[in-house]
């Protein structure tokens, strides 16, 4: 599976995502620069977390308006594969990719710990390696992780089975409306999650929960 991984001022888990594919694939990710015009051609696209643009304005809110997410708007209304992770995640609201926004998490504080997931949604090409109803563990590292739509937007997403990944067994870190971790678009194509699945892909992290995203990726490819 060839994939690509783009780079922001202030992305901070691009390494670690570059990683976790070339661990998982085999195949050796590409970096890409905010300021390129043109994405390669790949099965996936990665947009990593960190704080890019130190979050200024609202977070993504710059980085969603970067050169290179013109051409990311166009590989993913194509059917390109998309993660967003994190601040990925909050990018891909901005650029308008996803539905709803990522507000700041309910007790204003910034949290980092390990959380549960539940896989709601396992027909989707980043989840197909999950079994539905899964719970599985996941670091989230945050500030503005808490997931909102209004009650129209959540509606069509629960309806249309856009929910991925929710916050298991009271673990919520940031109040997120319905325990929403992880949606899809309409189409399926792009993933936003707010936890790290790149940070828990092999032993010496404590754990493996993380390698099942990219083990689906890797068989839809």
């Amino acid at each position: 599976m060839k994939s690509a991984v783009i780079v922001f001022p202030g992305s901070n888990r691009d390494r670690d995502m570059f990683h976790a594919l070339e661990l998982i694939t085999g195949s050796r990710p590409q970096h890409v620069w905010h300021t390129e015009s043109t994405l390669p051609d790949v099965d996936l696209v990665v947009v990593p977390g960190g704080f890019s643009y130190g979050d200024y304005l609202r977070s993504g809110a710059i980085a969603a308006r970067s050169p290179i997410l013109k051409d990311l708007v166009a590989k993913a209304n194509s059917g390109v594969a998309v993660l967003g992770v994190c601040n990925g995640f909050q990018i891909l609201t901005e650029a308008g990719l996803l539905p709803g926004a990522l507000m700041r998490n309910a007790g204003l504080t910034f949290v980092c710990k390990d959380v549960l997931m539940e896989t709601v949604n396992n027909a989707t090409r980043f989840s197909s390696k999950f079994q539905k109803g899964q719970v599985w563990r996941c670091p989230v590292a945050h500030h503005d992780g808490n997931y909102f739509a209004d009650e129209e937007t959540l509606s069509a997403i629960e309806d249309n089975n856009q929910v991925v990944f929710r916050y298991a067994e009271g673990t919520n870190p940031n109040g997120s409306i319905n325990n929403i971790a992880g949606i899809t678009n309409a189409a399926g194509n792009v993933l936003g999650m707010m936890p790290h699945p790149e940070n828990l892909v092999e032993s010496l992290h404590g754990g493996l929960d993380g390698r099942l995203l990219f083990e689906s990726l890797l068989t839809a490819a």
